[in-house]
């Protein structure tokens, strides 16, 4: 048995719902556009907030919402918002690339000075992610891994690097391999390095062991994947979430919010780019973009962001 879909609506028309429910359209032309451009379901969620609550204590415990906007809901408002997310994943994309690069060399060159094919030789891997069998797949992490990594290789097949090194070795050492994986991959080879490798780079951007940084770099990924997809950040819930280190600041923060792992990129950036502007652009952002509106549908507090972050030496 189905379900009846929802009717399809023009773009006309979905303007006139939203004039309905309450929302406040100056220009309707210019709302036309952006419903052409972006859509009417992703813009959804960044109307979402200004949604009026069912009753009273929805909005202390849960989340139910009403069609209706709260009074003096605007347009304007919400796509000023979805600019300050678009800019603010392209920030997160900016820091992630450059964590990314220089952790693929800071793990081809520490495993690759005992083995140039370390990336496919289990011995170079602590033993629960090369000999330990998943009961579901019927293999080891390395070998699900290396299925990938092949895949990868396949798709970069006419690029010259790879042609060349299997053309002429017949193998690709794991300082070229590292060219074809992507930010999931990089943090599954980490978190099944050994203990002592893991502690090495881990100790090098000031985390406190392997593990820690594992979990960093797999919550990172999270926040590169709805990056890369567009999907909306600003306070997104993160669901694979990261310990919170040591330290004041640090344990004030929410490790479901963005801006935590947002202090992890700058932690990283600190040292890979210790003159990066990264964290002005971050705090300029913050200061000259997030919308100011007349209800309290939306405040930087969702993003996670705490009172006093700028007192802190991280960002200093």
């Amino acid at each position: 048995m189905t379900t009846q879909v929802k009717p399809w609506k023009s773009i006309d028309e979905q303007v006139e719902i939203l004039q309905s429910r309450g929302l406040q359209i100056e220009d309707s032309d210019r709302a036309k556009r952006y419903l052409r451009r972006l859509g009417y379901y992703r813009l959804s969620g960044y109307w979402y907030p200004f949604r009026q609550f069912r009753n009273v204590a929805d909005a202390q415990t849960t989340e139910m919402r009403n069609d209706d906007f709260m009074a003096g809901s605007r347009f304007d408002d919400l796509i000023k918002l979805y600019v300050f997310d678009k800019k603010l994943r392209l920030l997160a994309l900016d820091a992630l690339e450059r964590i990314e690069m220089a952790l693929r060399v800071d793990i081809a060159h520490l495993l690759g000075e005992r083995d140039a094919r370390a990336h496919e030789n289990p011995a170079c891997f602590h033993g629960n992610f090369s000999n330990r069998i998943d009961p579901n797949s019927g293999k080891t992490g390395h070998q699900i891994w290396l299925e990938k990594y092949q895949q990868q290789v396949r798709r970069a097949r006419h690029t010259p690097f790879v042609v060349h090194n299997l053309d002429k070795y017949g193998c690709i050492p794991i300082w070229v391999a590292i060219e074809v994986w992507d930010f999931g991959m990089l943090s599954t080879l980490y978190a099944g390095m050994k203990h002592q490798d893991k502690n090495v780079l881990a100790d090098k951007y000031g985390a406190t062991d392997g593990n820690k940084m594992a979990s960093y770099l797999r919550s990172l990924n999270f926040i590169r994947n709805v990056s890369a997809h567009h999907t909306r950040l600003w306070n997104v819930n993160v669901v694979d979430r990261s310990s919170l280190p040591q330290g004041e600041h640090w344990q004030q923060l929410n490790n479901a919010r963005p801006f935590f792992y947002f202090c992890l990129m700058q932690m990283f950036l600190r040292v890979i780019c210790p003159t990066s502007t990264w964290g002005q652009r971050l705090n300029t952002l913050i200061n000259e973009d997030f919308p100011a509106v007349e209800s309290s549908a939306i405040k930087i507090g969702d993003f996670g962001l705490i009172d006093d972050w700028r007192t802190w030496e991280l960002w200093a």
